[in-house]
């Protein structure tokens, strides 16, 4: 394995500050991803204050996550020269002033910029340095480690889309927006507090960063196989982000149990993170990975056969399992195959793949609804997507990259 026994040594991997670590992660990942994920609780107001179509509301979602997928790759570099702390702060006033400027705007290309583009920056300096910081503190319970960090992923979806419905309801979407700001500023910036760099990726005593730095990474077969099954993935993984509830919505399904479903997406995602981060720690991470995607794909058949809210409440907690699965172990698995020399700017540029499908996988799926009336070619998509994506992360299974020679 890439980490050097000098690190675990210097670190202990169930030291009490490696767990306030883990534990600052869920949390600063909670706010953020509770805050995007909220959209689809906006999703109705923005389609009736704005009078746009499925596919322009989607769009917002879409352009947030391109711009924090493809600006991890950055952020990671930052956070490699100048430490999570400072990095992470600075996304969460990102975020905060991108939600306060959305209640403000009068025609949707304002929200575009600063729901789509303003907090998706805030959400690329948080995410890839926040969850790249916990893995180098641990070594044999790495798996388990980043499962519980990583659920605040599915803790966020869970609760905030459920707090911004019950505040829209109560004071309008405008209000909720600039609460869901103050929140972040509050429970967001205290997190960022407490990620702290661990010895073992910081250089102390003088000893080098064992590990692949990001060019070194990106040369090998383990990197291109890890990049193509997160690119054919990222469709996959948020089309029912965005169109879950609209979908419930269309079988009869009302309000406050169609955008419950992204909850179910959450309890499912909670689910997952916590046991198949600790599972993969067993029987092996790239093996569970490529198990996780397989699961990924077959839980749209539960879409398709839906015909109420029962069978999409099924779909939802499946999806959500596999989807917390698959998120949890990425950064574990780059830290296996990588080191934690540039553990942050690995996991950002990996991230980098998920771009196109966040972007265009709402949209293209609003756009076939609006054309279609159905969302039934969107599902065959997705199916014949998880299974490109199963093939690629099978790829990943078998003995890591070989160390790189020390310089």
């Amino acid at each position: 394995m890439p980490a050097a026994p000098s690190a675990a040594a210097a670190a202990p991997e169930e030291s009490r500050q490696a767990w306030v670590v883990v534990w600052a992660c869920f949390t600063a990942l909670a706010v953020i991803f509770g805050v995007s994920y909220s959209f689809a609780a906006f999703f109705e107001s923005l389609t009736t204050a704005f009078n746009a179509r499925r596919a322009d509301v989607s769009l917002v979602f879409g352009l947030c996550g391109l711009v924090y997928f493809t600006g991890g790759a950055a952020a990671g570099l930052a956070a490699d020269r100048f430490g999570p702390r400072l990095v992470c702060g600075a996304g969460m006033l990102c975020i905060a002033a991108g939600l306060a400027v959305s209640s403000l705007a009068t025609q949707m290309w304002m929200v575009y910029l600063a729901y789509g583009v303003g907090i998706g920056v805030g959400i690329a300096l948080v995410y890839t340095p926040s969850i790249a910081c916990v893995q180098p503190w641990f070594t044999r319970r790495r798996g388990l480690a980043a499962g519980i960090a990583s659920a605040g992923i599915g803790a966020g979806t869970v609760l905030v889309p459920l707090l911004a419905t019950a505040l829209i309801a109560a004071l309008q979407w405008r209000s909720a927006m600039l609460w869901l700001a103050l929140g972040v500023v509050l429970l967001g910036g205290g997190a960022t507090l407490l990620l702290q760099r661990a010895p073992a990726a910081s250089g102390a005593g003088g000893r080098a960063v064992a590990g692949h730095t990001l060019r070194q990474a990106m040369a090998t077969p383990h990197f291109r196989w890890f990049y193509l099954m997160t690119f054919l993935a990222g469709p996959v993984m948020f089309v029912p982000f965005a169109h879950v509830s609209a979908a419930a919505r269309d079988l009869g399904v009302d309000d406050a149990r169609a955008v419950g479903l992204v909850g179910l997406i959450g309890i499912g995602s909670l689910t997952g993170r916590f046991a198949i981060g600790a599972l993969a720690d067993r029987v092996g991470r790239p093996l569970t990975l490529a198990l996780a995607m397989a699961s990924m794909g077959l839980c749209f058949l539960a879409w398709w056969a839906a015909g109420g809210w029962a069978a999409m409440a099924v779909f939802s907690l499946w999806m959500g399992l596999s989807y917390g699965g698959i998120v949890s172990l990425m950064p574990a698995m780059c830290m296996d195959l990588f080191g934690a020399r540039a553990v942050s700017a690995i996991i950002g540029t990996l991230y980098t793949g998920a771009a196109a499908g966040n972007l265009l996988g709402p949209w293209v799926a609003g756009a076939v609804f609006d054309a279609t009336g159905s969302y039934m070619p969107v599902i065959w998509g997705c199916l014949l997507l998880s299974a490109l994506a199963t093939a690629a992360a099978w790829r990943l299974v078998g003995p890591p990259p070989p160390a790189p020679a020390a310089a």
